[in-house]
């Protein structure tokens, strides 16, 4: 199959020169897939403000467009906007605005939600930056029902989002429900699939009860079958990822946007599968 939709891919800042080294290697290789843009997470709190700001602006001076992550956490409107205008600045044109997790101690702080970000990002520097934020085909682990996780969806897109990133998921058919249920709350803004490749089923399995993410029992149970067979879990992985990825496209979806865990592989395997070639050189 060929592919002719948006591609983006998810790091997340290093902590070490050597992190460091082995995320420019990462970039590297898949930069040569002509991605849309990189993106940069961004810890509870603003834990990561510094690295997550030297990996987004070391990207930046390699030519490629890219998103850092942004959310209030613990801090005031001030070093936020400061923040913003250091990207603006830069050239920095796209970020990924998202509500975020408190940090361990912050007690009472008031939780900023995504859309008020968002209306604070427009109010602030107008149209400059392309905003992206997140979706929940399984629901946010946190709404009180489906309808309600749609409805605050939507607030994100009438304060001035432009598109969606969903986490993660491996259900196909939990997405076209999705996108249908959002086309009939009003939504028309384009929402791009989450895309985890698999490399080590514990760390899945405990990341996913965590975020709300489901796995399917009958892939729980083949993982698992493998036990330490590192190999099969990746092969296993690569071609269960690349056939969801081939029925979201079917389905409509815009494009994908892959959560790399700093690592071209699985990732590279699974965009070569779906006919995404990289450029020479």
């Amino acid at each position: 199959m060929s592919y002719n939709k948006r591609l983006s891919f998810e790091f997340f800042p290093p902590k070490t020169e050597s992190g460091m080294v082995k995320l420019r290697e990462t970039r590297s290789t898949l930069g040569r897939l002509s991605p849309a843009f990189f993106s940069v997470t961004y810890g509870a709190g603003g834990s990561t403000r510094d690295t997550t700001r030297n990996a987004v602006m070391d990207i930046h001076s390699d030519g490629y467009d890219v998103a850092p992550h942004l959310s209030f956490g613990g801090d005031d409107e001030a070093s936020v906007l400061s923040l913003l205008e250091d990207y603006r600045q830069h050239g920095i044109k796209r970020i990924v605005a998202l509500r975020g997790d408190m940090p361990s101690g912050m007690g009472m702080a008031r939780l900023v939600y995504a859309n008020e970000l968002v209306r604070f990002i427009r109010h602030h520097t107008g149209n400059h930056f392309e905003i992206e934020v997140a979706a929940y085909p399984e629901i946010h682990p946190e709404a009180k029902s489906y309808e309600e996780d749609i409805y605050y969806l939507k607030q994100k897109f009438d304060d001035g989002a432009n598109s969606a990133l969903t986490q993660y998921f491996y259900d196909a058919d939990a997405y076209s429900w999705f996108l249908e249920s959002c086309r009939h709350a009003g939504i028309t803004a384009p929402i791009y699939p989450g895309i985890m490749p698999i490399t080590n089923y514990q760390n899945l399995a405990r990341f996913s009860a965590r975020c709300g993410a489901s796995i399917p029992r009958w892939v729980a149970k083949q993982l698992e079958s493998y036990g330490s067979k590192q190999d099969d879990i990746i092969n296993f992985g690569i071609e269960l990822v690349t056939r969801l990825c081939e029925n979201l496209l079917a389905a409509g979806a815009p494009g994908l946007h892959f959560y790399t865990m700093n690592q071209s592989e699985p990732t590279s395997s699974i965009c070569s599968n779906l006919g995404i070639r990289a450029e020479a050189g």
